[in-house]
């Protein structure tokens, strides 16, 4: 009874269709586990600031002191451990700028998302929200700098989405072409969180903890956790069995020590043409160059150079999305991270 709930709830989650609930377990492939924790963080005691009286209840009164311990600098973590198990090692998926682990869960436009397709390819996953987004929760005062909030104008062209912008969505012009889908830009604008750009030593201490926590594994990365991504394995190049790079905006510091860790840079159309993204991925790629220089591996899906255009920034929501999952976990056979 537990399985068959679990198969139903599963389906609910993914989106799959009603017949699959009474197929054979080895082909629905439903989650059997699935949970969350919190990892990471470090209380901080805040003084000398000034009670108040708040009404949290209409007519209440009740007494407000914000001194006190707070946590700061965890990390929300979820897992999915699917019945039948093919991945060598579990499949951790860490989100970009601005964004929280909902980059992999169902698409904007309501189809099932990567982490969806990757679980029904037999990973365990584990998706995590970032220091300070979503479930991750943050303490104020505790990071350098304001939070930064991205706007709808600039989430649309950074990320490749469209050209210009409008509040009315007859009005935009999309990519020529483009796979991102235009009627689902408005719900994944919703998705947005602000960011700082003081935190990324915690952030990485929280990711080594979790890798240290359940990994041996295999990490995929989202632009700007491509330098998390890269600096965790160079951290843990033993547990980092693999790393699958998604259009990163950044890699590590100490290449040479990727020597011994299979990578995948995956990019999407449009970069040239965009001087952030083009100037991105030369950064980038003088760290592969060094990746290389050590020994090390580093292999390209350049989706439009195989004939497959109008990728966004944001690939694991366009369109085609499962097709360029299907080529990263074709890379994840070749490398031997199935069994």
């Amino acid at each position: 009874m537990r399985i068959l709930a679990l198969t139903v709830l599963f389906c609910l989650f993914t989106g799959c269709a009603s017949e699959a609930i009474d197929a054979p377990l080895e082909k629905a492939n439903p989650v059997v586990d699935f949970g969350s924790f919190h990892i990471g963080g470090r209380d901080i005691v805040v003084k000398g600031q000034k009670p108040q009286e708040l009404h949290l209840t209409p007519g209440v009164t009740s007494p407000y002191d914000p001194n006190g311990t707070y946590v700061a600098e965890q990390m929300y973590v979820q897992y999915f451990t699917p019945s039948q198990v093919k991945g060598r090692f579990p499949l951790l998926l860490w989100h970009g700028a601005w964004l929280t682990g909902a980059t992999y869960e169902t698409k904007p436009d309501g189809a099932p998302g990567w982490l969806n397709y990757f679980v029904r390819q037999g990973w365990k996953t584990y998706l995590s929200d970032a220091v300070e987004r979503g479930r991750s929760g943050y303490a104020l005062d505790v990071f350098q700098g304001p939070p930064l909030p991205i706007a709808k104008e600039n989430a649309f062209t950074r990320f490749r989405i469209g050209t210009k912008f409008d509040p009315d969505p007859a009005k935009r012009t999309m990519m020529p072409g483009g796979q991102f889908p235009p009627e689902a830009f408005d719900q994944f604008a919703k998705q947005a969180v602000p960011r700082w750009t003081t935190n990324n030593d915690v952030t990485v201490k929280a990711y080594i903890e979790l890798v240290d926590k359940v990994c041996p594994c295999v990490v995929m990365v989202h632009s700007q956790s491509g330098q998390f991504g890269a600096r965790v394995a160079e951290a843990r190049p033993d547990k980092v069995k693999a790393l699958v790079m998604v259009e990163p905006s950044n890699g590590g510091t100490e290449a040479a020590k990727l020597k011994g860790v299979p990578v995948l840079e995956v990019w999407g159309d449009n970069v040239e043409s965009d001087e952030r993204w083009s100037a991105n991925r030369k950064v980038v790629r003088q760290y592969y160059d060094g990746v290389r220089a050590a020994g090390g591996t580093v292999d390209t899906i350049d989706l439009p150079l195989q004939g497959i255009k109008g990728n966004s920034h944001m690939v694991m929501m366009d369109r085609n999305s499962d097709q360029v999952a299907g080529m990263i976990q074709a890379w994840l056979v070749k490398k031997g991270m199935v069994q």
